[in-house]
């Protein structure tokens, strides 16, 4: 009789140890995050900036406001040289890539693209007095520095390419260099333009007080880029990890466009509504 309770009482035991085991397991499942980090460099206002020692900016604040309704992943944000942005997307070190990302073909083999977050137009800043540039064509001869790792650089290195009797005089600066130094380049004739996105280019122009010395023309896209022409993207790595990840954020950044988010962020931080037009997001 006392070898039966024994046993009644050694099987109650072993049931409440795995029932316990099974329950901790589930609790352990279900409070497991996905680690993302996101990469940004912290100097591409009003994309991407620090302001009293926080990261913001409108790619910022749209991906906070994309992974609040994501809270299967655990998201941390990382001021990086932008150089090392997408190498480190490579190798696995970040996930995302939030930095006024535009579009190119070699970029496209390699990474995924969120929806567009924002539009704008490729465009130059000029001396008030300079002449009226509308093209690539119209800049031959003339002398800008772009960073080699952004897509400007690409533009301007494939119109060299194909047109070496028009060539424009590229040099580089490094992801180190303040944007600000290239504007100041073109207000001393160091530089005859800066070329940028016009959206970045007016608010520096302002940040900087060089809204009586420089001016902002938009650049027509060539045909090959016309499709993307001043449309920026949050870029993901080119794994089943990263086309999981783009489709859950692709889906929240629809919603945010339907419930008018995008827009409220794009006049705060922008200064005008250039969320993408609405069938960018089918």
């Amino acid at each position: 009789m006392k070898m039966t309770k024994l046993a009644t009482h050694s099987i109650l035991a072993l049931m409440g140890l795995t029932i316990f085991a099974v329950t901790s397991t589930t609790q352990v499942k279900a409070t497991t995050k996905t680690p993302v980090v996101i990469a940004t460099d912290g100097a591409t206002k009003p994309f991407t900036y620090t302001s009293g020692g926080n990261t913001t900016g409108y790619d910022i604040e749209v991906a906070r406001a994309v992974f609040k309704k994501l809270p299967q992943y655990s998201v941390q944000f990382q001021v990086v040289d932008f150089g090392t942005i997408v190498p480190g997307i490579d190798s696995g070190r970040f996930q995302i890539g939030a930095n006024d990302f535009g579009w190119t073909a070699e970029r496209a083999q390699k990474y995924y693209f969120s929806i567009p977050l924002s539009k704008s137009n490729n465009a130059i800043a000029v001396k008030k007095n300079a002449g009226t540039y509308k093209t690539l064509k119209d800049l031959a001869g003339k002398s800008t520095a772009v960073n080699s790792a952004s897509n400007y650089s690409k533009v301007l290195n494939d119109w060299n390419s194909k047109n070496p009797t028009k060539k424009i005089n590229v040099s580089y600066t490094s992801g180190q260099t303040p944007f600000s130094n290239r504007l100041t380049d073109t207000v001393s004739g160091k530089t005859d333009f800066t070329f940028y996105d016009a959206i970045s280019l007016k608010q520096a122009i302002k940040d900087m007080g060089m809204e009586s010395q420089l001016k902002v023309e938009n650049i027509k896209a060539t045909a090959a880029d016309s499709e993307h022409d001043g449309y920026e993207y949050f870029i993901f790595a080119k794994t089943p990890d990263g086309k999981k990840m783009q489709a859950d954020v692709n889906k929240v950044l629809k919603k945010l466009n339907s419930d008018g988010t995008l827009k409220k962020l794009s006049k705060k931080y922008l200064g005008g509504d250039f969320v993408p037009a609405a069938s960018e997001f089918k």
